[in-house]
């Protein structure tokens, strides 16, 4: 089968087509014939070297979401718990899936408890934009963040694939919603039902969202950038907040902390990465996406997100395409 590979750490230029060995069926496994796949900051950091040789799962191959159609199962799926959710797949079946590497390729091998039947009409290349972001954003503002309905939420890099994930499922849940995005993105993120969406480059989230909230601040915010914006984000939450931080866009690791705002107002700072989790904590994360979330794209109150598509022999171009910024929704590869 083809896949996208690449022989050594670079920039996009680094990535190639080649012909691979399918991948080996394991028993709780099933094979995917791939008709999409989500292109993640992850797949980034890991051609750049990032994660060093670590694959952090299932195959060096790029790629960490999927939607096609099962080609094979594996022979105990069907009697494959996740707590209580029975994940029962059929050869022909369309699913998505989130995947331990390989998504960047013709076939590839998914965890039957990662993997959900595509619901309804939605096409592969919707699906293919459902799971990377929409369980990290069902995972961090619901499980981690314990957001509330009624309660303030403050969403950065609302324009991207996880970003706005999180923006749908807060409005959806009730939740008073405000963002930040590129200028270029505004109207696009308010289109989603925010209550305000600031420029990140001209306006300051930090007194905006102190003066949009009475000075409360907010209870929850999800943040992609880290680096300066930890400090304005610990002081722009209300009594109790929770600050949960999915990324590192700023590339800063030596943030600093206003300890005493995190003691007097009783704050949490929680950090998440899916990508290095173990495969029963990504079992339990899907789990409870396909309860809470899940049924919210078959009634209409989420719905995909998709920004540009490539077909997989210009992985390159749609990595280029990620790392220029400024785009709105999901970046996807679509095979054949």
């Amino acid at each position: 089968m083809k896949a996208i590979i690449f022989d050594h750490f670079g920039g996009p230029d680094v990535l190639r087509l080649a012909e691979v060995p399918y991948p080996e069926l394991r028993p709780t496994d099933i094979l995917v014939k791939v008709m999409a796949s989500g292109v993640n900051r992850a797949d980034l950091l890991q051609r750049d070297g990032h994660y060093g040789s670590r694959a952090f799962g299932d195959s060096p191959i790029l790629g960490l979401e999927v939607a096609g159609e099962v080609i094979a199962v594996g022979e105990a799926v069907r009697d494959f718990s996740v707590g209580e959710a029975v994940r029962d797949f059929s050869v022909g079946d369309r699913v998505m899936s989130i995947v331990g590497g390989g998504a960047y390729a013709e076939v590839a091998r998914a965890d039957s408890g990662l993997s959900v039947h595509i619901p309804g009409a939605m096409s592969y290349v919707e699906a293919a934009a459902v799971m990377e972001s929409f369980v990290t954003a069902d995972e961090a503002l619901c499980h981690l963040g314990k957001m509330r309905p009624g309660e303030t939420v403050l969403v950065h890099a609302a324009a991207g694939g996880i970003g706005s994930a999180v923006v749908q499922l807060a409005v959806a849940m009730g939740a008073k919603v405000f963002a930040t995005a590129s200028g270029s993105n505004i109207h696009k993120v308010g289109s989603l039902g925010v209550e305000a969406v600031w420029d990140y480059r001209r306006q300051d989230f930090e007194a905006e969202i102190i003066d949009a909230t009475g000075s409360n601040g907010a209870d929850v915010i999800i943040d992609f950038i880290g680096g300066s914006y930890l400090a304005r984000n610990i002081r722009s939450l209300a009594e109790g907040g929770r600050l949960v931080q999915v990324g590192l866009l700023g590339r800063d690791d030596n943030a600093i902390i206003p300890l005493d705002r995190v003691l007097y107002k009783h704050l949490k700072v929680i950090g998440t990465v899916m990508k290095s989790r173990a495969i029963e904590e990504k079992r339990a994360m899907v789990r409870r996406f396909a309860e809470n979330a899940l049924p919210m794209f078959v009634d209409g109150q989420l719905r995909p997100l998709v920004g540009e598509v490539f077909p997989l022999d210009r992985a390159a171009d749609a990595h280029r395409r990620m790392e220029a910024g400024g785009g709105f929704g999901k970046v996807l590869l679509e095979a054949g």
